[in-house]
């Protein structure tokens, strides 16, 4: 992924997706509990359902009137590229499972895209109140401080990560998933195997970690945590080495003194 366009945002629209995110935190923060929701796969996924249903609304309309003209991707577990134009790609509930897990990895994102790259993404934490902003060709932050990347050059002393995009994919990306985290086992010092992508993701952008890679191509995981870590020093590709957009089949963020060693790891298992 490239910033060498930046995004001349107005600081009213920052303004603005920062309060509509901030005001869905909220809700989905009461609908949080100190125990898991839901027995059956069926209630689990009815408990999923009821957080999107309860922020989304608070979320989409503040964001297309922020920005006249932009569209609304409807499907957060879509993949690919979108058409030309700015769109709103947006997880009301990144890591609802966690959320009703009654564990604390989950957020609510925000990102525009537009033409395949994001170009602005807010990413609020309701239970922590951290908020990490980006905007294309003008750095990345949590809260007023800026972000930067990891200076490790080393994989044998990296802490990395990856997980599955959603339910239910493929065998053959759960292969990958399995074969990536035993090579990087013996390669990188410790691996993290975990959902969601964007909670990774913001760790790579302030240095905690140092890599994570994913195998899917989920528009609304990776779009935040691209232009974070990009904006914070980072570099960000597939898993060809290719700059990364929405069209990318597979993903690769890391600090830039890492990045060839674990595209070395990763590639043969993305593109044997």
């Amino acid at each position: 992924m490239s910033t060498a366009m930046p995004f001349d945002a107005d600081p009213a629209l920052m303004s603005d997706v920062t309060a509509a995110v901030r005001t869905a935190g909220r809700t989905l923060r009461d609908r949080y509990t100190p125990h898991a929701r839901g027995v059956s796969l069926d209630e689990v996924v009815e408990e999923i359902h009821a957080n999107d249903d309860a922020v989304l609304d608070l979320l989409r309309e503040p964001l297309l009137r922020a920005r006249p003209g932009s569209r609304w991707a409807e499907d957060e577990l879509a993949g690919g590229a979108l058409p030309t134009g700015e769109w709103w790609v947006v997880d009301p509930a990144e890591g609802n499972i966690n959320h009703v897990h009654a564990m604390p990895d989950w957020a609510v994102t925000a990102t525009l895209v537009r033409d395949n790259q994001p170009v602005l993404t807010v990413v609020h934490l309701p239970l922590t109140g951290d908020t990490y902003t980006a905007v294309a060709g003008a750095g990345a932050r949590l809260n007023d401080r800026p972000l930067k990347v990891s200076a490790k050059t080393d994989l044998g002393a990296a802490l990395v990560g990856t997980g599955q995009a959603k339910p239910g994919e493929d065998k053959d990306t759960f292969r990958k998933i399995g074969e990536s985290a035993t090579v990087m086992l013996t390669d990188a010092l410790v691996v993290r195997v975990s959902v969601p992508a964007t909670m990774q993701l913001i760790h790579v952008a302030a240095g905690r970690m140092d890599a994570f890679w994913q195998f899917s191509d989920v528009r609304s995981g990776l779009v935040a945590g691209a232009l974070l870590v990009s904006e914070a020093g980072g570099t960000v590709t597939d898993l060809a080495g290719e700059p990364w957009s929405t069209a990318a089949e597979d993903f690769l963020a890391t600090a830039p003194g890492v990045h060839p060693a674990a595209l070395k790891t990763l590639s043969p298992i993305a593109r044997p």
